[in-house]
């Protein structure tokens, strides 16, 4: 939306400006009108106290029922407590030294009181809040309807209270001039859209709860329209970029690879395949998301499309988040190609533990374009590394890569190379992505023939007994010729700024477990240098360890069909596909897995439902809509992966996925009609706004 981006200072005033700048990150505006109510209340009705988070800042509306003072000795000589209530529960209201206060505070007074909830001798309390009062003279008619008014209730803070940001947004408001409308006047009245300014005033200083909602509907869809628009045009744009077309030949790469399987292609693997094939043939860059299980195949997808690559003399490129990911990818793919082909296709390892020797020789082979298949790691980032003829990049976990990073291996080529990327557990970012259609999206939904589903389970950390019963299965499943995993949040004690059980202390403690007695207990982290990493994974393959302990660089790509168990310790530091990622090293063979996920999150924590989404779902897609759900999407136009603070206002992904679509052929409809948007001026202008402001955000 063309909304005004006057600085708040030339509005409200230097001091009130920076304090929303610092607390609440409202800079212009723009910002203020969009800072949206987090919800509503109404005067003549109270809202719970029963159940209020300790901790959090926030408003409720009660009543006071007494007041009392106490006078004490030293820089505090009075204390004035005030009880109020709602109906379900009370709540003190702490004032040092502010005895005139009760003046204010008269038992029956109803107000709006905001401050950090505290707890206090077993008694909740809000020390020196701040409170808005209301009126106690109305007329009889004028009570009512004062009573039904619903009053916005903003994410605030400790410092900028829900009526600081009322009273300026009724300065904004009051000035606010007529704001120029970017969707055509057809489709306001197709969906019987309020005008801009009469939306905001709506939604901030509502009547009825009626205005409210048809405030919403015409905001959200405002949303959904800007945001596809900015998606279409750049789709369009990526169209006009010239890239090389890459078409493999007769008796080339990769159809002499694909008559070399000893297996079928799998439907999926061969209408992905089609996909692929048909995008990389085009003038213009290709940008595919490839999602599956894992075991899926998603690798071989990958590497025949590289093939193809090579046969148009062109270079690929598989960026690995691990070295010991990156290595383990090498060697696959060496594997699957055979001695012969993988000598002739130049297949060439790139990464930063490798070497000096070994990282020139590999440099020279990427620059001259004699490796047509280069799997590294970040190390290809290197400004050093430079590619002969860049034709394909393909990111496998993307969501180890931030946004900013993959631009840099983009522009390695001499035309903007076509971009595929792997992932079994899209991320949020990347599913809203989806949804809003900026990447075209194959799916691989066959697993391999035997693969059995993993048992998972929540075990709390908080029951010894419980506890003693995770070790005791382990060695059950090690003592039948099995191995396992455990992964631990850190290395060792000295990470201090991460919490939960490192590699060193549980290795000690296993080692000391009588259930583990002669076991062959291994650690595996970070820290180690790659050829010490890969002999541990090479000694973990060949069964000479049984139980491998480590951090999550083991969480991608490692491919140990033996192992049948995983113990997550400290379960809650991680993320939701982390989880559903590292599960997914175990039951890779004939097998039964099982995943024990340990924790000590409190109970309705974010942490738990988490975990319990994990313990509750094999589907990845599934976990990542539960994902988005609970960390939110990301900046969908920018850089930001999820997790941050959405760039959505109102707008929903997975709950509003219809009307995200809907709009989107409304939109598609427009740009046919009209593609340089000549007689749209007003979303022209908006589209141009957006880009110049990433751009920006980029420096």
């Amino acid at each position: 939306m063309l909304l005004p981006t006057t600085a708040l200072d030339r509005v409200l005033g230097d001091k009130t400006a920076k304090s929303f700048a610092k607390n609440l990150g409202l800079v212009t505006v723009a910002d203020l009108l969009q800072h949206y109510p987090r919800r509503y209340s109404n005067r003549g009705e109270l809202t719970p106290i029963a159940n209020l988070p300790i901790g959090e800042s926030l408003s409720i509306v009660a009543e006071v029922v007494d007041a009392r003072e106490r006078r004490t000795k030293g820089r505090v000589s009075h204390i004035l407590e005030v009880r109020i209530t709602d109906g379900s529960g009370f709540l003190s209201l702490t004032f040092f030294n502010q005895a005139w206060r009760q003046k204010d505070l008269k038992p029956g007074v109803r107000g709006l009181f905001a401050g950090k909830i505290g707890e206090y001798q077993g008694k909740l309390q809000l020390a020196h809040p701040d409170y808005e009062l209301f009126p106690e003279e109305l007329s009889q008619f004028d009570a009512k309807a004062w009573a039904d008014q619903p009053i916005p209730i903003y994410p605030a803070s400790a410092t900028v209270t829900t009526w600081m940001i009322q009273r300026a947004l009724g300065i904004v408001l009051d000035t606010l001039e007529p704001i120029a409308d970017e969707v055509p006047e057809e489709l306001q009245k197709k969906h019987k859209l309020l005008s801009i300014n009469d939306a905001l005033e709506k939604i901030h200083r509502p009547s009825t709860k009626n205005e409210i909602a048809s405030a919403k509907k015409t905001l959200v869809y405002r949303e959904a329209f800007l945001l596809q628009a900015n998606l279409i045009q750049r789709r369009l744009d990526n169209e006009q970029s010239p890239a090389t077309a890459r078409v493999s030949k007769s008796s080339g790469y990769l159809e002499r690879f694909d008559a070399s399987l000893p297996f079928t292609l799998t439907t999926g693997q061969s209408d992905v395949g089609s996909e692929i094939t048909a995008d990389i043939g085009k003038t213009y860059p290709m940008n595919r998301l490839l999602q599956g299980e894992v075991g899926s195949g998603k690798t071989l997808v990958a590497l025949r499309a590289m093939l193809a690559v090579a046969d148009s003399d062109g270079q690929s490129a598989l960026l690995a988040p691990t070295e010991v990911l990156a290595s383990q990818h090498f060697r696959s793919i060496e594997k699957s190609l055979g001695e012969d082909l993988a000598k002739e296709v130049g297949l060439t390892l790139l990464t930063g533990q490798l070497p000096t020797e070994a990282r020139k020789k590999a440099m020279l082979q990427v620059v001259s374009g004699k490796a047509r298949i280069v799997i590294g790691t970040h190390a290809l980032f290197s400004e050093k590394v430079e590619f002969y003829d860049l034709g394909l990049v393909v990111i496998d976990e993307q969501h180890r890569f931030g946004v900013e990073q993959r631009e840099k291996l983009r522009l390695k080529g001499k035309l903007s190379p076509h971009v595929l990327t792997m992932t079994a557990t899209p991320i949020p970012r990347t599913l809203a992505v989806t949804v809003f259609g900026d990447m075209s999206v194959s799916s691989l939904t066959e697993l391999p023939a035997g693969r059995k589903e993993i048992d998972s389970h929540v075990v709390r950390a908080g029951d010894p007994a419980l506890v003693a019963r995770v070790w005791s299965r382990v060695a059950e499943e090690i003592a039948n010729g099995h191995q396992a995993f455990v992964v631990c949040p850190k290395i060792d004690e000295s990470e201090k700024d991460q919490t939960g059980a490192s590699v060193e202390k549980t290795v000690a403690q296993l080692r000391q477990n009588q259930a583990l007695s002669g076991v062959r207990i291994q650690e595996l982290h970070g820290r180690m240098d790659a050829d010490q990493k890969a002999q541990i994974m090479q000694a973990f393959i060949a069964k000479e360890i049984d139980l491998l302990v480590s951090t999550t660089v083991i969480e991608v790509g490692v491919d140990v069909p033996n192992a049948t168990t995983m113990v997550i310790l400290d379960a809650d530091n991680f993320g939701i596909s982390q989880l559903h990622q590292l599960r997914g090293r175990v039951g890779r063979g004939s097998a039964k897995g099982l995943c024990l996920l340990l924790t000590a999150a409190e109970d309705d924590s974010i942490a738990l439902q988490r975990i319990e989404a994990v313990a509750g779902e094999s589907d990845g897609f599934k976990l990542s809509e539960i994902d988005l759900e609970l960390r939110r999407e990301g900046d969908v136009l920018g850089a930001t992966q999820s997790g941050g603070r959405s760039s959505l206002r109102l707008l929903r992904v997975i709950q509003d996925a219809d009307l995200i679509q809907k709009v989107r052929a409304e939109l598609e409809e427009l740009f046919v009609i009209d593609p340089s948007l000549t007689n749209n001026s007003t979303l022209r202008l908006a589209i141009d706004q957006a880009n110049a402001a990433e751009n920006l955000s980029k420096g």
